[in-house]
């Protein structure tokens, strides 16, 4: 059986995700296709599920990172810490969509990231709250940087975009978008960009568009910068050896 991988999420619009597999896909001369499911909401997965019976694995993106764990079977470590996942392997053996939900977000994050820190270990700003931004805490939680969670609602510890001060910002030298914002050119996120300078790291994981407006700001102060792309490239290997190890076994 020809497998058919694919992502879902919304929007999708920007995704390079068909095109790194395909490439994949032709570098390891395997016949499968990799297609986009842009799914208005997340209820519509048992009716994509049934209706693509060649469907071996798919990708999770915004915003259903979360809300995708309703649906799944089974869940790895990663998963059940983190209350997100990013790639389900489906496994119809038993004549019935079995669901095996991973977060590869923890490895494209910690292996983009590592090299760019060293054995330094800065104060961060996350921004965001979502699946994408526990990814982002699970790694610096292994690596023992301290950092602050930022959002529009906050909650507990948490701090809102209007608290963050030009002081703290020149000794918080490792900035971090997890939200959506800069999908749309033009957007950004309120933050006192005059604290950057060339001490800072600014990674943003958002991939397309590049260079966001937030990574622009930090380009225009001496920051340097990272996006999303190489996470992509390391989460998206990991997802293809996570689909296809249970078949060489």
């Amino acid at each position: 059986m020809k497998c058919t991988y694919g992502l879902i999420g919304r929007p999708l619009g920007h995704s390079f995700s068909p095109r790194y597999f395909a490439a994949l896909f032709d570098r390891l001369r395997v016949e499968a296709s990799y297609h986009l499911y842009e799914l208005q909401q997340i209820e519509e997965l048992p009716n994509l599920l049934d209706t693509h019976p060649t469907l071996c694995g798919l990708n999770v993106t915004l915003p259903y990172k979360r809300e995708v764990l309703r649906y799944v079977n089974d869940c790895a470590p990663e998963v059940q810490r983190l209350r997100a996942a990013n790639v389900l392997r489906i496994d119809r053996s038993s004549g019935r969509s079995h669901l095996v939900a991973y977060n590869t977000d923890v490895w494209g994050f910690y292996h983009s990231l590592l090299p760019l820190i060293r054995d330094e270990r800065p104060k961060a700003w996350v921004f965001g709250t979502g699946g994408a931004a526990s990814a982002v805490l699970y790694v610096l939680d292994e690596l023992g940087i301290s950092y602050e969670q930022v959002s529009r609602t906050p909650q507990g510890a948490q701090r809102s975009y209007d608290s963050l001060s030009y002081e703290e910002g020149k000794a918080t030298r490792l900035w971090i978008n997890a939200t959506p914002v800069g999908l749309k050119r033009g957007e950004c996120l309120p933050l006192p960009y005059d604290a950057l300078g060339g001490g800072h790291l600014c990674y943003d994981l958002i991939y397309n568009p590049s260079p966001t407006t937030f990574l622009n700001q930090a380009v225009q102060r001496g920051a340097r910068i990272k996006d999303g792309l190489e996470m992509l490239h390391l989460q998206a290997d990991k997802a293809w050896q996570l689909w296809t190890k249970y078949d060489e076994e």
